[in-house]
């Protein structure tokens, strides 16, 4: 092979730099990338599936109202961690080295990974569990070091016509990540529950050592501006306010006029930030840059193809749990496992697809990937809104997998483009802001899809659960008094693997049952089959909206702008004539 042709002095200047390892330095810095963006992002979801028998490890009752705090925390503390400084990290990486703080982000991960083990082990109880959750917001803002500037590192290291291939691998790691987390955490936490904290120690060691050794400044460091302090203080508040939001919203217990509260606050200081933006000499985010039309559109359909994508991992889990596998003999306590390997044809879909798509992308431009990608995934949803509700899995598996594809790719092709457009010196915030689009969009899409899941189950299930339970001999009065509970808390049972009629009934009522109508209620076939008619209804609704969000992110997609940014052009469009 011939010599790369590079693309600007930036890559020029790339070229020059040997590795001390007789290696070439791009593919040492795709490996330890790859490696950090597959662990934060295995991070960031293994507690989804496994988080029932952590509490039961630690001997706290999920479904206690005490636990409600406990359990929000546990499971999307380290999610809000990393999504509420990943953009003031990536701000400060241009200042102070992308290298850097990428090094301290991986120790810090290591060192909390290898004290959240312990804790496991030696701690218990309410305190154990408080512990746990402690580490796992300081493992968060560990990843987010890492989500912040891996993207940062290898558009430094590659020139313009290997990007996309490259970051096809690291969004293979980042997106692969988070689905391979779901299984990693049913199949660990079924062995022992332990384990869903170990398994992050020895990569987080090897990576820490190894970025330490092999990775290298190359970019050009900002040390003349200034740290923004009241941006970065009013942004971080603010995100952390709509997503501490939206995470109290999906929990039924927790659901408060406080949720609402949060968003609109976190809504008013996200539009302080921007007032301080403008005003600011040293700005934590140029506002300008989304002056580039490639750089607004690529986050514009990065954003709606999150909202597409986020709930969706989560309305399969509900739909397999609560419905299809009991109804094919899998008890509720198994279910989570179960569904975790039967959600696998998704993310190999992705795998498949995410470095082709990047390595094509480098020859023809991401319009053409990202477009026809979010196409596929309209036609995804599409296709599981007239399944029925007790599926041939073989028509399920295909319709994950393409998918998968659909996303697949879209995602290389997309953040390539988004990197591209902004100028070298800006590439530790563009990452940064990227990844915040990335995980607010996740979190506001399984809000969105659990409320319209809700609002469709609660049309039908009230008169469906009356009826029903008036067939198995229950009186009346307890009757009508169960079918007015709420659906969600069912929905939210079976998501994390409890029983749901088991959840719902309360304790007196349950116990003035006979054990044949207690065994009927709580066995496989009663849940399932009582509210079959009203979840698929709600499901329904779930993936047309969907398939419109998809369709929308095409759109986006496609009003880009040209293939390649010029550097000039860049920063023509970031001076203030602009």
């Amino acid at each position: 092979m011939g010599p790369i042709q590079r693309t600007s002095k930036y890559d020029q200047e790339v070229a020059k730099k040997e590795s001390k390892f007789g290696i070439n330095y791009k593919w040492i810095a795709l490996s330890n990338t790859t490696l950090g963006a597959m662990m934060a992002t295995i991070d960031g979801s293994i507690l989804i599936i496994s988080l029932p028998a952590v509490l039961s490890g630690l001997g706290i009752n999920v479904l206690s109202s005490g636990s409600t705090d406990v359990l929000l925390w546990l499971l999307l503390g380290y999610t809000i961690a990393s999504a509420s400084f990943v953009v003031t990290i990536g701000r400060l990486s241009d200042m102070f080295g992308r290298v850097r703080l990428y090094n301290l982000g991986f120790l810090l991960f290591a060192v909390s990974s290898t004290l959240l083990y312990l804790s496991s082990l030696f701690i218990s109880g309410m305190e154990g569990a408080v512990s746990l959750i402690i580490l796992r917001v300081i493992q968060g803002i560990g990843g987010s070091f890492l989500m912040a500037n891996s993207a940062a590192i290898l558009t430094d290291a590659f020139p313009h016509n290997e990007r996309g291939k490259a970051l096809g691998f690291n969004q293979i790691a980042a997106i692969g990540g988070s689905l391979f987390g779901l299984v990693a955490g049913g199949v660990l936490a079924a062995i022992d529950w332990h384990l869903v904290f170990l398994v992050s120690v020895p990569v987080g060691i090897l990576g820490t050592i190894w970025a330490y050794l092999g990775l290298r400044e190359i970019a050009t460091i900002d040390k003349d501006s200034r740290f923004d302090i009241p941006g970065n203080i009013v942004f971080a508040l603010g995100i952390i306010m709509i997503l501490l939001g939206l995470t109290y919203y999906v929990v039924p217990a927790a659901v408060t006029s406080y949720s609402l509260a949060l968003i609109i606050a976190g809504s008013i200081m996200l539009l302080a930030f921007i007032y301080i933006e403008a005003k600011a000499q040293s700005p934590m985010l140029h506002l300008g840059l989304f002056r580039i039309r490639a750089f607004a559109a690529g986050n514009i359909s990065l954003l709606l193809a999150g909202i597409a994508r986020g709930g969706l991992q989560f309305m399969m889990i509900i739909w397999l749990q609560g419905i299809w596998l009991p109804l094919h003999g899998v008890n509720f306590i198994d279910t989570p496992l179960h569904a975790a390997i039967d959600m696998l044809p998704l993310p190999l879909g992705f795998m498949l697809l995410g470095p082709l798509s990047g390595y094509l992308s480098d020859k023809y431009g991401a319009r053409v990937f990202t477009t026809v990608g979010m196409l596929i995934n309209a036609a995804g949803f599409l296709m599981l809104a007239m399944l029925p509700i007790n599926f041939n899995y073989e028509a399920f598996a295909a319709i994950l997998f393409l998918l998968g594809v659909g996303q697949g790719l879209f995602a290389a092709p997309n953040t390539t483009a988004i990197m591209n457009s902004v100028p070298p010196e800006r590439r530790g915030v563009a990452s940064g802001m990227r990844a915040t689009f990335m995980n607010v969009s996740t979190m506001f899409s399984i809000v969105l899809f659990f409320t319209i899941l809700t609002i469709g189950v609660s049309q039908g299930l009230p008169s469906a659960l009356y009826s029903g339970l008036l067939s198995e001999n229950i009186s009346a009065p307890l009757a009508l008094n169960l079918s007015h509970l709420a659906p969600s808390s069912a929905l939210f049972a079976s998501l994390i693997g409890f029983n749901p009629m088991k959840s719902l009934i309360p304790p007196s009522s349950f116990s003035q049952l006979t054990s044949a109508e207690q065994a009927t209620i709580t066995g496989n076939l009663f849940f399932p089959n009582l509210i079959s008619s009203a979840f698929i209804h709600g499901m329904r609704l779930v993936m047309y909206f969907g398939a419109f969000i998809s369709v929308i992110a095409a759109i986006a997609s496609s009003q880009r702008g040209p293939r390649y940014i010029n550097e000039s052009h860049a920063h023509a469009e970031l001076s203030p004539a602009h």
